[in-house]
This record gives structure tokens, C-alpha cells and sequence, in this order.
């Protein structure tokens, strides 16, 4: 089988189409895959279509879900095949199980290429960095499971997915700028601190590509901007590292073009 979480949802079986275009079960089928391998309770299943207030007729709507997918999948195995619709989307205790390998799915390949690609960084190997980051991000389509209905269960996946592709964007451009490609990184640093405007270390990132760009008036109002966000919003200032890197860039420290700008911001 072949699923795609990190944009729309896809999932194929000797090229055939699985996914419905109803909402519940197209919801059931995203969140077993998402647990791919793994018993995923009736309980979460319920949690996930109906929230804290099933039907009383939830149970049994849930089982005409999986009649539906178990359908779907039937239609798409191999007549002969060594396993059946009931192998594949499996009854378990208390639960259902999509009895799928997780490199079928592309969370993992991001995963994988994520986790690769931080340890290549934490070994100062930048360059490979860079390139296996790049890959990870590149599984992505969009935002992930962008036409899926998410109830509880899946909103909290969907927001981990996203918090997780953040954090590769994060460690790419810490490789990047390593690599003294600042130049390069300004307009994708533009956006993504206009997209999280209360985001530290992106601030930071972004504070020292143009620095390094010839641009300290613009590193200084980047802080700035910042300041004025956190102070609005939340009510506080920036961080004792955030408010040392304005202070280094006022100064033109030196320093500046050899640091590294990492999670605990400047190292």
C-alpha cells in the first residue's frame, strides 16, 4: 500500500484509489493510517468522529465504516492474493488495526529523513545536513491531510506533523546558514517570520542572514517587529539570548559571522 499523509490524503493498492469521499470513513482510514501497524482502540475511533458525545448508535455506525473500507480494499487486492480485506484492515480486541508496514507511509519517510539529517548537523557534517533536510521537506505536499475532516484525535496528529516540519525547516536553514548561504535564505526568512511572528528562533535566523547581507539596520528592526509582537500579544519581552544577539548586532560584533543560530538560539 502507499499513503500520503503530508498533504492530501492518498492511499492506493495496486494503484486502485482506497480513500472514500465520505467524511467518517475517509477520517477512520486517515487515522489507521497514521497508526499504521498499530491497534487503534474503538474508543479513539469514536473519539475522533463524534467527540465527547457519541450516538448511541455509534458502535455499530463504526463497524458499517469498516464494512465500507474493507470493501474498497477487497476491490483491490489481488483475487488470489495471499490476504484478504479482513487481513489487511484487521479486528483486533477492542479495536481495529491497518496491517500496513509504516515505510508505507510517507510520515515515515519524512521521519527517517528528518532524523538523519539532525544527526549529520549534531556531527558538523552541514553540507549532508542541508541535502537530507531538503529531501525530508520535500516528501511534504501541503498542509498535511489538507481534505480530511480532523476531529480530536487527528487535529492533535495534524499539529504535530506541522510542529515536526517546522523544526526540519529550523535545522535546514541553522545548515544553510552554516554554509554562508544567508543570502539566499532572506525571502524564505521574510515569509516564515511574517507567518510566526512570535517565533524566537526564526527571528534570530532571520536577524543574522541579513546581517550577514550587509542589512543591519533591517537585523535591528527584525528585533524590533518581534519585540513589539511579544509585548502586544503575550505581554512579554524577548529573550535574554534574542535580546544579546540585538545587542551584538549593534555593536557589529565580530563574533557574529562564525555563530551558529540553533534551538537555544545563538551557540
Amino acid at each position: 500500500m502507499d499513503v500520503k499523509i503530508l498533504g492530501s490524503f492518498e492511499a492506493t493498492e495496486n494503484g486502485i484509489a482506497l480513500p472514500p469521499t465520505a467524511g467518517k470513513p475517509r477520517q477512520v482510514l486517515a487515522l489507521l493510517a497514521l497508526q499504521a501497524g498499530q491497534v487503534v482502540p474503538v474508543s479513539t475511533l469514536m473519539e475522533e468522529l463524534w467527540g465527547t458525545e457519541p450516538p448511541r448508535s455509534a458502535q455499530t455506525t463504526l463497524q458499517t465504516y469498516i464494512l465500507q473500507l474493507r470493501k474498497r480494499l477487497a476491490a483491490a487486492l489481488p483475487a488470489n492474493g495471499p490476504r484478504s480485506a479482513k487481513d489487511v484492515l484487521a479486528t483486533r480486541y477492542a479495536g481495529y488495526l491497518l496491517d500496513i508496514t509504516p515505510e508505507e507511509v510517507d510520515v515515515h519517510a519524512f521521519e527517517r529523513l528528518t532524523a538523519a539529517g539532525r544527526r549529520a548537523l549534531g556531527l558538523g557534517d552541514r553540507e549532508t545536513a542541508s541535502r537530507l533536510l531538503r529531501a525530508a521537506l520535500a516528501v511534504w505536499r501541503g498542509r498535511a491531510l489538507v481534505d480530511v475532516h480532523t476531529g480530536m484525535r487527528l487535529s492533535v496528529e495534524v499539529t504535530r506533523l506541522e510542529e515536526s516540519r517546522l523544526m526540519a525547516v529550523e535545522a535546514r536553514i541553522e545548515a544553510d546558514l552554516a554554509l554562508g548561504r544567508h543570502h539566499a535564505l532572506l525571502s524564505e526568512l521574510a515569509v516564515l517570520t511574517a507567518r510566526h511572528p512570535m517565533h524566537e528562533n526564526m527571528c534570530a535566523q532571520y536577524m543574522v542572514a541579513l546581517y550577514r547581507s550587509g542589512q543591519q539596520w533591517r537585523a535591528l528592526e527584525a528585533f524590533t517587529t518581534l519585540r513589539s509582537c511579544l509585548v502586544e500579544e503575550l505581554g512579554v519581552t524577548p529573550s535574554p539570548k534574542l535580546q544579546e544577539l540585538q545587542r551584538s548586532i549593534l555593536v557589529s560584533d565580530p563574533e557574529l559571522d562564525r555563530f551558529t543560530v540553533r534551538g537555544d538560539l545563538m551557540v
